[in-house]
């Protein structure tokens, strides 16, 4: 039994890089228009948890299993899940694991929670060469995809096709990928891609389908296969370029943010093989959608220099400044604070009603003892207090702003200012809060909140 679709959500980082000013910089012509790039503080692991939150935040619902996606993990030798699922403060019987090392990873988690009725995740951060075409014609992201009995889209048919060939790889200590001439892969892909449509549009009992989706990690691939199944419908790929175990699921989305009831969606993956789907949309599409579109979210970035960039992937060495570099995270006060360290969870006096940042046994108004209740200001929204720039500490993206913020509800604590703004920041502005990295030292990963400015 397969479950269809009840809600879906996609995350875009701020940033975006113009590839006129990777040609200006390399002397070379990189194309028009932009790249999504993800900021320094962010990776495959906060970019799910962006994603899952947003999708939470429009229809919250138990969750059985959840399923990470990703060409770029965090962790080897640990489950990534466990942080996302830390992040949604989600119960400890949740199941969470990852499926990671190749784009047909976003096709294994969306089969599995599709299986079971689950929640499936897809982010990557993807990195080419300098002035490759990784590089320019790729993008960072995140789609979340919650199945159930109730959905807005259902699955009608799904055909699977798999081959051994070498198209794309990269070396597991490599932070880029290599690809084989191009038109070996059409070569390859094409015939399966044939077969694999063929099936499963015979399977839905119809002969074409009113929106497109097809991705591969070969553009070739993705461009005369595209073309060859157009016609005069609507085909989408993913418009942030491809993006890895997400891409499936930022293409998706995008499908799903213009499809009508009744209509059809033919799904095509190639990626080391061919995955292919058809889903109906439902009357509860109308209502289901999420609340900022692809194309919004793709209108909304800001630029970034590509000399920062380079820096925040690590291919630029930048002098860092003269400061003590921070230490390590320790494990033990991690694990003791979890709730707080993941999900943002503070505590409220069940007495008084004041809000403890970072939580307390001990109210600090009317000094009662353990009677409290945890209160989460994940993804809640604040009011600048006061702030500071500092331009001489520690950071990959001087200077740090820290922020003195109080919460609608109550409870006041100091957060570090995500995703730039020194110039727009004020007292009075509003942010909201969201999951991203501190810092990382010794190979270990400082995940805490930060704010950002709305």
């Amino acid at each position: 039994m397969s479950y269809g679709i009840n809600a879906y959500s996609t995350y875009l980082p701020v940033h975006r890089v113009l590839l006129a000013d990777i040609g200006a910089t390399l002397g070379t012509n990189a194309g028009k228009g932009s790249r999504v790039v993800a900021s320094y503080d962010e990776d495959s692991t906060t970019m799910g948890a962006a994603a899952a939150a947003l999708l939470f935040s429009a229809v919250r619902t138990d969750v059985d299993a959840l399923y990470f996606a990703t060409t770029t993990p965090a962790y080897a030798d640990k489950t990534n899940a466990t942080a996302i699922h830390a992040a949604l403060d989600l119960p400890e019987s949740v199941f969470a694991v990852d499926l990671a090392g190749s784009a047909r990873s976003g096709v294994a988690a969306l089969r599995a929670a599709a299986a079971s009725g689950g929640l499936a995740i897809l982010a990557d951060v993807r990195v080419g060469r300098p002035g490759s075409a990784d590089e320019r014609s790729g993008g960072d992201g995140a789609a979340a995809f919650l199945f159930g009995p109730d959905p807005i889209a259902e699955i009608i048919a799904e055909s699977s096709m798999t081959a051994e060939f070498l198209d794309r790889w990269r070396d597991p200590l490599a932070p880029t990928g290599t690809q084989w001439e191009e038109r070996f892969g059409v070569e390859q892909y094409q015939p399966l891609i044939d077969r694999a449509v063929a099936a499963v549009l015979a399977e839905a009992g119809i002969t074409e389908a009113d929106h497109i989706v097809l991705v591969s990690p070969n553009l070739a691939v993705a461009k005369r296969a595209a073309f060859a199944l157009s016609g005069k419908l609507t085909t989408t790929n993913s418009p942030i370029g491809h993006a890895g175990a997400a891409d499936i699921g930022v293409a998706l989305a995008t499908a799903l943010d213009i499809a009508a009831p009744g209509e059809t969606v033919l799904v095509v993956s190639a990626a080391d093989g061919c995955d292919a789907w058809v889903l109906r949309a439902t009357d509860r599409i109308g209502g289901g959608r999420q609340q900022v579109s692809v194309a919004e979210q793709l209108a909304a970035g800001t630029s970034v220099p590509y000399p920062a960039y380079l820096a925040w992937r690590g291919i630029l060495d930048r002098e860092p400044p003269r400061r003590p570099e921070p230490d390590r995270v320790a494990a033990p006060p991690s694990a003791r604070a979890a709730r707080w360290k993941y999900s943002f969870t503070g505590s409220r006096c069940a007495a008084c009603g004041l809000v403890h940042l970072p939580p307390a046994r001990i109210c600090k108004r009317c000094g009662a003892i353990d009677d409290m209740t945890a209160v989460s200001m994940a993804h809640r929204q604040a009011t600048v207090t006061t702030f500071t720039v500092d331009r001489l500490a520690y950071s990959p993206a001087p200077p740090v702003i820290e922020a003195v913020v109080d919460f609608e509800d109550g409870g006041r604590y100091t957060l570090e200012i995500a995703d730039g703004g020194a110039d727009r920041l004020a007292v009075g502005a509003r942010v909201e809060t969201v999951f991203r990295r501190l810092h990382s030292a010794g190979g270990v990963h400082n995940y805490f909140w930060k704010a950002r400015l709305i």
